[in-house]
């Protein structure tokens, strides 16, 4: 059997990870096959938290717009003793990326919303295709394609053949095992009953999580009136049993929403577990696929949905012949940390959810009563500042720099609202959808007529210059865009450091910096790094 067509790129499953690198893909001039074995995106609620870091994903999509619509921006998170009083408050203010830190969303609008895009946009701009009731059967990999049969919806069998295929298809991964990757880890002796609820009587916009030991609780909140619950069972409990109306109804009853519409009921069991590899060759494992992690702190989407923004810009820039094909070997090599990390995060606060007995909850609870006292220690929490940040030490970035500005390097970089000539937006509204070359404010704008113009001419980079607030500057360069840090809190968090520039990469992070006392320097050492990529 012939293929019926070559793609560029493959990607299996139409979840949240799967649309988001498709889109992705298909925003950096990529054509992409676009592959789910259901008919439709999903229609009951699953994920219901977006943060930031993911947000600003959907704004390099292009369709943040239509998913702010139908969130809920900005909530918070109360801890309850067994007896009713709040220990612990969170309540991130922070919007160091342009958007609220925590969010809540109802994933099948938003895996709509998505799956609408491409098919609106990435089908229109691209030779791109998405093949819904089509499910993957069988694949094989040689040295320069990796070939597929896909069973159709009339059953009809078709061979496709792609340079590179991603797997966003779940934590029951079909490629996943297909590889005989295994997954390593660890799964929660505790099962949980999930509840949905349409028109709830609860409208405060924070969730709640009552951390007693008798019966572990969360309540979180959702757009358009929805609410979710999530109990801890106990080990005597069946699944017909505590999935009954009865049941049901009396868990709700004692937070005020007996007879409330319930949309779905489900029993899950929580995992912490991560592939132990995420790349087989030209395949390549992402989101659910590659790791599992436990709910408590949001993150499971959230985690792939920086894999596919890691995973495409580098795709797209291999396909293009923009970088070599060892790029790809960075995917893995950024992203598995701070999954893992991640991981982490959710098992620790899993523990302040899940005390184990009464003493334990007292201990844990009065702690946190303690640290409330000290305001270091109550603004680390209420803003969310134990949520590990993602920094890359290696990969695609300049090793070993020893100035002023080796922080930022390896760092997701801020996103303030800015103004340019015209309008008023989010900084990464100028930068493109490629790299970026940006004058810090101390920076001189003259300090890109110091380099060379076709300057890594391959990267496509759009060249622009911060200021600060009110600041007169001299013109800038011709195809230099200058805009101003209209709020300055920007420009005072990076006051330290010194004048120069910053290379940001498609996903927001930064490859390195060139500082202005030493240019030559720092093309050198964007030089090396792109040769390693050969």
């Amino acid at each position: 059997m012939s293929p019926d067509k070559v793609w560029p790129v493959v990607v299996v499953g139409a979840g949240p990870n799967g649309l988001a690198t498709a889109n992705l893909l298909a925003r950096y001039g990529v054509d992409v096959l676009l592959i789910e074995r259901n008919e439709a995106t999903v229609q009951e609620p699953r994920a219901v938290s977006i943060d930031d870091e993911s947000l600003r994903t959907m704004q390099a999509i292009g369709v943040v717009d239509a998913v702010l619509s139908h969130v809920v921006l900005g909530y918070g998170s109360d801890y309850f003793t067994p007896g009713g009083s709040c220990f612990l408050r969170v309540r991130p203010t922070a919007k160091e990326y342009g958007y609220p830190r925590r969010n809540a969303f109802r994933q099948p609008i938003f895996e709509r919303q998505l799956c609408e895009y491409f098919l609106a946009h990435a089908v229109k701009n691209t030779r791109s295709e998405a093949w819904f009731s089509a499910e993957l059967i069988d694949f094989r990999q040689y040295p320069d394609s990796v070939e597929l049969v896909v069973r159709r919806a009339d059953g009809s069998l078709a061979e496709v053949s792609t340079s590179y295929l991603v797997a966003c298809d779940g934590g029951r991964s079909f490629v996943r095992d297909k590889l005989g990757i295994k997954l390593s880890g660890s799964t929660f002796h505790e099962r949980w009953l999930i509840l949905d609820l349409e028109e709830t009587r609860d409208h405060t916009r924070d969730t709640k999580v009552f951390c007693d030991p008798a019966r572990p609780c969360l309540s979180l909140p959702g757009p358009d009136r929805t609410r979710r619950f999530e109990f801890m069972l106990h080990e005597n409990e069946t699944e017909p049993e505590v999935t009954s109306p009865e049941f049901t109804r009396r868990l709700l009853s004692r937070h005020g929403e007996a007879g409330t519409p319930l949309r779905r009921s489900r029993v899950y069991t929580f995992h912490a577990r991560m592939a132990d590899r995420w790349r087989a060759n030209r395949i390549f494992l992402v989101g659910d696929a590659a790791h599992l992690t436990p709910p408590f702190a949001g993150q499971g989407m959230n985690s792939g949905i920086r894999d596919a923004h890691n995973l495409a810009w580098k795709l797209a820039a291999v396909i293009q012949g923009r970088l070599g094909a060892r790029l790809l070997d960075t995917y893995e090599q950024e992203r598995r940390k701070h999954a893992w990390e991640m991981i982490l995060l959710a098992l620790r606060m899993g523990k302040v959810m899940m005390p184990r007995n009464a003493w334990s909850a007292f201990a844990l609870q009065a702690a946190f009563r303690v640290l409330g006292l000290v305001p270091p220690a109550r603004n680390y929490f209420a803003e969310m500042k134990y949520k590990p940040k993602p920094r890359f030490d290696e990969g695609f970035v300049v090793r070993g720099t020893k100035h002023g500005a080796a922080a930022l390097i390896g760092r997701l970089f801020p996103q303030p609202k800015v103004r340019g000539t015209n309008s008023d937006a989010l900084l990464d509204e100028f930068l493109g959808n490629g790299f970026a070359l940006l004058a810090l404010p101390q920076t001189p704008p003259g300090i890109f007529d110091r380099l060379p113009a076709d300057l890594w001419r391959s990267l496509n980079l759009q060249r622009v210059a911060i200021r600060t607030p009110g600041d007169s500057t001299p013109p800038v360069p011709n195809g230099v865009t200058l805009v101003s840090d209209i709020e300055g809190d920007f420009s005072r968090s990076i006051k330290n450091v010194p004048p120069g520039l910053v290379l940001i990469r498609p996903d927001r992070y930064v490859a390195a910096f060139l500082p202005a006392g030493n240019l030559e320097a720092g093309v050198r050492e964007v030089d090396e790094m792109i040769a390693r990529t050969r």
